[in-house]
């Protein structure tokens, strides 16, 4: 087990100090008690509410609670405290605000740079002192891949039949694939629990189960202040137009979802939608999670933001981190250029975000698909635009005649009305120069409207509104017409 023999490795080497950051304290448990059986070590456990204890095999308590405070505990290993391994469960909330706790720490580190006492602090998130760092290694258990996670569903599923007379759980091999994928990058516990209330619910293993496990693996990550999660995606037929899209998406498709086939293409990266507001590129980029049949995360470029310093990027590379741990997914960064437009005024903060950001798009190997969507490209860094950041960059223009007849059938269809009931031509042609979203609007207004009036809805009511709205057109006409220069000399492909 490579674990074990890094963790010994670290421990041999007589660094006093371990920080060992996890959710999974069984698992740590149980490999700091395999590396201590091979160093023939002691191992010895500490918590607030069981005190300090020899473990061993089914953890047991030599002593009632004793030294369950903290400058406690540690003031008896400084003094007498055993050659051996401790582990010291979530110690983190003293390490903030109690300076008392952090001497004695370094206290120990300075008495056992021998190696006899190994200090392993285990817990969720650990942020050491400064002035504990030189005496400290980073330990991080190794997360199972999709062999190990479908070899522990596999064991879940023997488990529940064990229980339920020899009844097998039913399930499909490619469901069971789908599953392991959606379970990776969480802890050996996190896998068979999640597994657990999949297969407890039914005795079964369905494609329903899918959204549910992705669902709860990103609650699990925690980061719903900078990330959020689709809980329901979207599908290119609620979209009109964006052919060239659809067709660009369908080609990579496979390609994406089983790279190890791909036979030497490169896996698709990304792309970068750009366009009018209300164009429809949100919609297209919940439409990729659609077609893909993937979890699609919203990167919200705002919320990373933080007023300490550090902190927003450490906010980017957790959560990109979680982009990672939860692929495969499309992880769509909306109106990309509002948190990576530079600023002389921002001491420089928008630059080292971008960086963070072009590192990890280029160093990449998870199977993250980027959808990034922006309004405004004279705002975007030309070093997110060279070639080879995106796969392509599309411009989702206003939408033409067709389209607009098309974009009127879906939101007529949407609202229990009858197309066959309207004349498609004279709408399309009385909004030109309307975006998508100002057609659902008038439609909208036509309603309330006739609801008013107690009448219903017809062509002549859907023009009234049509004619009183000024597009973003023609309010903005200089800034897209600035827009589409811009995409037609660079060649960028229309959505």
């Amino acid at each position: 087990m490579q674990d074990a023999h890094d963790l010994a490795v670290i421990i041999a080497a007589h660094l006093p100090i371990v920080a060992l950051e996890t959710s999974d304290e069984k698992s740590a448990q149980d490999l700091l008690q395999r590396v201590a059986r091979e160093a023939n070590k002691t191992l010895y456990r500490w918590s607030v509410t069981d005190g300090l204890h020899t473990a061993s095999f089914g953890l047991q308590i030599e002593h009632d609670s004793q030294h369950c405070d903290p400058q406690d505990m540690l003031a008896h290993i400084k003094r007498r405290g055993q050659p051996g391994i401790y582990m010291l469960c979530d110690l983190h909330p003293w390490l903030d605000d109690q300076p008392k706790v952090v001497r004695l720490l370094k206290d120990i580190a300075l008495k056992n740079e021998n190696g006899a006492i190994t200090l392993v602090l285990v817990s969720h998130a650990l942020r050491l002192p400064p002035e504990l760092s030189r005496f400290s290694a980073r330990f991080q258990l190794s997360l199972p891949n999709e062999k190990e996670v479908l070899a522990l569903v596999k064991d879940e599923a023997r488990k529940w039949a064990a229980r339920n007379g020899g009844q097998k759980v039913r399930a499909d091999s490619a469901t069971l694939i789908r599953m392991a994928a959606a379970l990776k990058g969480l802890s050996h516990e996190e896998v068979r629990r999640l597994a657990r209330t999949a297969i407890y619910d039914d005795g079964a293993i369905t494609e329903r189960d899918i959204p549910s496990l992705n669902q709860a693996k990103f609650r699990l990550m925690d980061m719903e202040n900078v990330l959020s999660y689709s809980f329901e995606s979207e599908n290119f037929s609620g979209l009109g137009g964006m052919e060239n899209l659809k067709a660009w998406l369908d080609l990579r498709r496979k390609v994406f979802e089983e790279p190890a086939a791909s036979k030497g293409l490169d896996a698709p990266k990304g792309l970068l939608l750009l366009g009018v507001q209300g164009g429809g590129k949100s919609l297209a980029a919940k439409s990729v999670a659609g077609m893909w049949n993937l979890p699609m995360l919203r990167l919200d470029m705002a919320a990373l933001y933080n007023k300490y310093h550090g902190e927003t990027e450490r906010n980017l590379r957790e959560a990109l981190k979680l982009a990672d741990q939860m692929a495969p997914c499309v992880l769509w960064i909306d109106e990309i250029e509002k948190g990576l437009s530079s600023a002389d005024s921002d001491g420089g903060l928008s630059q080292r975000v971008l960086g963070s950001l072009l590192t990890w798009m280029q160093e990449r190997r998870s199977q993250v698909f980027i959808v990034a969507t922006a309004n405004d490209i004279a705002r975007l860094p030309p070093e997110l635009l060279r070639k080879g950041r995106f796969d392509e960059i599309f411009f989702v223009d206003l939408p033409d005649q067709q389209t607009r007849k098309a974009i009127f059938v879906i939101h007529l269809k949407r609202r229990d009305l009858d197309p066959l009931h309207f004349d498609l031509d004279e709408l399309a042609a009385a909004s030109e120069g309307f975006s998508g979203a100002e057609i659902e609007q008038a439609i909208v207004s036509a309603l309330y409207s006739a609801a008013a009036l107690d009448s219903p809805v017809d062509n002549a009511r859907i023009l009234a509104e049509v004619a009183a709205t000024a597009p973003l057109s023609a309010v903005m006409a200089e800034r897209l017409d600035a827009l589409r220069a811009w995409a037609a000399e660079r060649g960028v492909r229309p959505a």
